[in-house]
């Protein structure tokens, strides 16, 4: 069987779901007491939000909503590390992951302590090849060969006692800002910020690292080391907690829905940059708001690919450059860094699922797991998201790097992959992630032991419920009911992301008007409705397969969100659509 063909082969049925129903008089009260429609209500209350006061809350996020950054567990003994290395003049590395929530969160940090520490603040972005993730021991011998005093690490270093003892031979104190999930020990650091850390009574948890170290900046200006607020740097933040897929619930919220705001003011250079394109004027807002998705799929892939194929430090001189003639040639450099990652990304998808089509044992296999050993480093957690598009399951995809075998994995909804692979960490030089995402690495005679442990794991483990995918809705609506003011009251619920989710609607009976084409190869626009009822624009993307049914006018139900689509000067609402019955 060919690629092209292999590519054409839809996934399996997908699972609609419904939350369970909330009490219509709850409905109508929560509406009544906020002066919301019914449907906002609904929505509001099937997401746990059901007292007025929560509403309102909710709806009108703010920064008095911020908690105080010196709740956070080592807060005091962060900023006095800090005010003592102004007072002695000592030098500051910042220190951070390659990834988008790394390197936003460097580049926040140096763009804050600049203009406090002048020269004596440099920044440190590890090679992903030669070193790999998190704090490196040549990290810390750069920071030495520059004479500096202080390392504050930002999303990551949680994980690190051994490279904060190492730092200390060369007298070289820790700052940690972390949020993943510690190990049996805490660093011995000066200071060690993660809300996740046992006894750290912080209220909210779910913080990016990018966020951490805005708490921290956050501290500095209340005790007058920093000038300046820090809040003017939330556009940085607003892009790592997308880009990094925690949840859109809490403070995460607010500080998302403060840094789009400064994005959307056009006070934001190098974002906007990457929203607009190269031709734009990025003091200029868009005339469509821009929105968490639009950070994820057009800023994020950028930002991420200088790390990928090149050297993350590229992505902080761009996030921290104000420069148009600077921004101009970095966003150069990043475009071509991302097409080649593009490239990359689509030749290893087609060989990893053409293996897996190849042998009878990985298409019955309850998990994927892959090796080879040419295939680029750096796209190998995009390629395991791309598997699991067409083979739903747990997936690992290996490659090998400086004679060892390492890579990424992606799991599908409610199977914890860190955890499937924790119980073969006897075979594993180390790992590490959480639920959805995970990363490891192992010599090369533990491959196929390694699969064979993984693959148990995940069959002794691995639920019904998570073997096909879910489309999780909120409630049926047909697109007669959609009208741009019920949109606009929608768009309150934004910021969205996990745990906050764009609403999803159910339609039921659908026909499209005779305008059905296929755009693109693998995408299908319609105008979707019921007989005697408006229609509405809809685009469903990669299921260009249902074509012969849509044009046929076979009756279809939608699982589909809703979106303003911006189109030579018009606007429209339109239907994007995410699954199709017939």
């Amino acid at each position: 069987m060919s690629l092209s063909e292999i590519s054409e082969i839809p996934v399996s049925q997908k699972i609609w779901s419904l939350p369970d129903p909330v009490p219509d008089h709850e409905i109508h009260t929560l509406a009544a007491e906020t002066g919301i429609s019914k449907v906002l209500a609904r929505l509001l209350a099937q997401r746990g939000i059901k007292s007025k006061e929560e509403a309102l809350a909710f709806l009108n996020p703010s920064a008095a909503q911020l908690h105080n950054p010196f709740l956070m567990d080592g807060m005091e003994q962060a900023v006095q590390r800090i005010a003592t290395a102004v007072n002695s003049e000592q030098k500051i590395m910042i220190y951070g992951d390659y990834d988008v929530d790394g390197t936003t969160a460097v580049a926040l940090m140096m763009r804050a302590l600049t203009p406090v520490f002048g020269n004596h603040v440099s920044f440190y972005i590890p090679d992903r090849y030669k070193e790999g993730y998190g704090i490196s021991n040549e990290g810390i011998e750069h920071a030495a060969s520059l004479g500096c005093s202080l390392i504050i690490a930002l999303d990551c270093g949680i994980r690190s006692s051994d490279k904060v003892e190492f730092a200390k031979t060369k007298n070289i104190d820790f700052i940690i800002c972390d949020h993943h999930l510690p190990g049996e020990t805490i660093p011995d650091a000066a200071a060690v910020l993660d809300p996740k850390k046992p006894g750290c009574q912080y209220p909210y948890k779910e913080l990016s690292g990018a966020a951490i170290g805005f708490k921290l900046l956050q501290a500095l200006f209340k005790r007058g080391i920093l000038n300046s607020d820090p809040s003017e740097y939330l556009d940085l933040v607003a892009l790592s907690i997308g880009a990094d897929i925690v949840e859109m619930k809490g403070e995460n919220r607010v500080l998302a829905h403060l840094g789009l705001a400064i994005i959307n003011q056009g006070k934001s250079p190098a974002i906007n940059k990457m929203l607009l394109g190269a031709e734009k004027d990025t003091q200029s807002p868009s005339a469509k708001a821009a929105g968490i998705s639009d950070l994820v799929f057009k800023a994020a892939p950028l930002i991420n690919a200088a790390g990928r194929i090149q050297h993350g430090s590229l992505a902080v001189e761009f996030l921290m450059s104000t420069s148009p003639e600077e921004l101009n040639s970095l966003y150069s450099r990043l475009i071509d860094l991302n097409k080649k990652r593009s490239n990359l990304d689509k030749q290893i998808t087609d060989e990893a699922l053409l293996m897996i089509r190849s042998s009878d044992v990985l298409r019955s296999a309850a998990s994927t797991v892959l090796f080879h050993k040419e295939w680029h480093k750096g796209v190998v957690g995009i390629v395991a998201s791309r598997v699991i598009e067409k083979y739903y399951r747990p997936t690992i995809i290996l490659t090998e790097s400086n004679g060892k075998i390492t890579g990424s994995a992606r799991s599908v909804k409610g199977f914890d992959i860190h955890n499937a692979i924790a119980k073969c960490a006897s075979l594993l030089l180390q790992y590490g992630g959480h639920q959805a995402a995970a990363g490891l690495t192992l010599l090369p005679e533990n491959l196929n032991q390694f699969r064979v442990m993984f693959e148990q794991v995940v069959s002794d483990t691995l639920q019904p419920i998570s073997k096909t995918e879910e489309v999780s809705a909120d409630l049926e609506l047909q697109p007669a009911d959609m009208s741009f003011e019920l949109y606009k009251e929608l768009m309150k619920l934004a910021p969205f992301g996990p745990g906050n989710m764009t609403p999803v609607f159910i339609a039921k009976g659908l026909t499209d008007s005779g305008w059905a084409k296929i755009v693109g190869t693998t995408h299908l626009k319609m105008k979707l409705g019921e007989p005697g009822s408006p229609f509405l624009d809809a685009i469903a993307f990669g299921q260009a397969h249902h074509y012969d049914a849509i044009s046929g006018s076979i009756p279809v139900d939608a699982c589909y969100t809703l979106d303003e689509n911006h189109w030579n000067g018009k606007v429209n609402l339109q239907m994007l659509v995410k699954d199709i019955r017939h």
